[in-house]
């Protein structure tokens, strides 16, 4: 940022980028265990890296998407991983050290929300303008949903909100009709939560060998 020193005595900070025609900020979310920093997410469908400790700039901006973001989140595990979804039909699962996302998925419609699992660091759902539901478990499918559903029951019903059971095998929907449905989630997909046999750190291990298998080493 650019700091002048004004005929008063004061310094006035010019905020480098972060002017008047900055666009509207449309979601947050603060790192898990890093607590001073967190992700912006704006309309005009970039990401801002932030620290509580540098108000006056970004500590990083990803060019994500071409429409508004509608979420960000940090995963629940590993640190360095956070998702995004957009108006722009897709969710892009991204490592926060480098500027191109390690997963692209188009889900044919605006999307709501996503949410990582509160179980598995692979595992996160998606819901989108059309009133679907999407389970994805990067660990079994690297590039499909391992579950669609439709969980509403009027045409034009958009499902907006997304959200995981801390405890039982089950995930909550809102839409945009003020309705909130609960789910249960098949034998399949609550594979994790009943064996119960992860950790922080196996769970770390899991995506850092996904990730390793997409990145490319100058990609930074």
């Amino acid at each position: 940022a650019a700091v002048s020193t004004q005929s008063t005595g004061e310094t006035d900070v010019s905020m480098g980028g972060m002017g008047m025609d900055l666009a509207c900020g449309t979601c947050f979310d603060f790192h898990k265990s890093t607590d001073y920093l967190f992700l912006v997410g704006t309309e005009e469908g970039k990401i801002h890296k932030c620290s509580k400790h540098y108000s006056s700039q970004f500590l990083d901006t990803y060019t994500a998407h071409h429409m508004a973001v509608y979420a960000v989140r940090w995963n629940n595990f590993h640190p360095r991983v956070f998702a995004s979804c957009s108006a722009d039909w897709t969710v892009k699962i991204w490592d926060h050290n480098y500027s191109d996302p390690m997963f692209t998925f188009d889900l044919g419609c605006s999307v709501g929300d996503v949410v990582w699992s509160p179980y598995s660091a692979t595992v996160f759902g998606a819901v989108t303008d059309d009133g679907k539901v999407f389970i994805f478990d990067l660990a079994q499918e690297k590039y499909e949903p391992i579950c669609t559903q439709s969980v509403v029951e009027k045409k034009k019903t958009k499902v907006t909100h997304l959200a995981f059971n801390q405890h039982y095998p089950m995930i909550a929907v809102g839409d945009d009709r003020g309705n909130a449905r609960t789910l249960k989630l098949s034998p399949n997909l609550r594979k994790c939560l009943k064996e119960k046999a992860y950790s922080k750190e196996s769970e770390i291990a899991k995506m850092e060998k996904l990730l390793e298998l997409v990145r490319e080493p100058t990609a930074k």
